[in-house]
């Protein structure tokens, strides 16, 4: 995805933002939920610092980064950006491949299926 369009999807997530109703902590845990589980439910590989992850290996990897990290997170899209999209400690974002498709940084990745989520269209 170009720089371009995920400019545009975040300026859309900004957008719509204030419309939705505010996600009480369950509704914010279940889009977590759904995100995290995307990658295996999509067949996708998850790259960490150059090294791919198992879809299980990926999944015990954020999980346990909300865990640890859960008092920085108050919406799902503070978990993709200050969970999920890079390394805490090399600062190297993160990346999603999926069959058949082209490799993208974490942070697209998951603000497509966020977005995908909420207005139901989700694959």
């Amino acid at each position: 995805m170009s720089l371009n369009k995920i400019s545009a999807v975040l300026l859309l997530l900004s957008v719509l933002s204030p419309a939705l109703p505010a996600a009480d902590n369950a509704s914010m845990d279940d889009e977590i939920d759904y995100l995290i589980d995307a990658i295996a439910g999509n067949r996708c590989t998850f790259i960490r610092n150059d090294r791919e992850l198992g879809r299980r290996q990926a999944r015990q990897h954020l999980r346990s980064k909300v865990r640890l990290n859960a008092h920085l997170i108050d919406s799902t899209e503070d978990f993709i950006e200050k969970i999920a999209s890079a390394s805490a400690t090399t600062g190297k974002p993160y990346q999603i491949a999926c069959r058949g498709q082209p490799v993208e940084t974490a942070r697209a990745w998951f603000t497509t299926r966020l977005l995908e989520y909420r207005q139901g269209t989700s694959r």
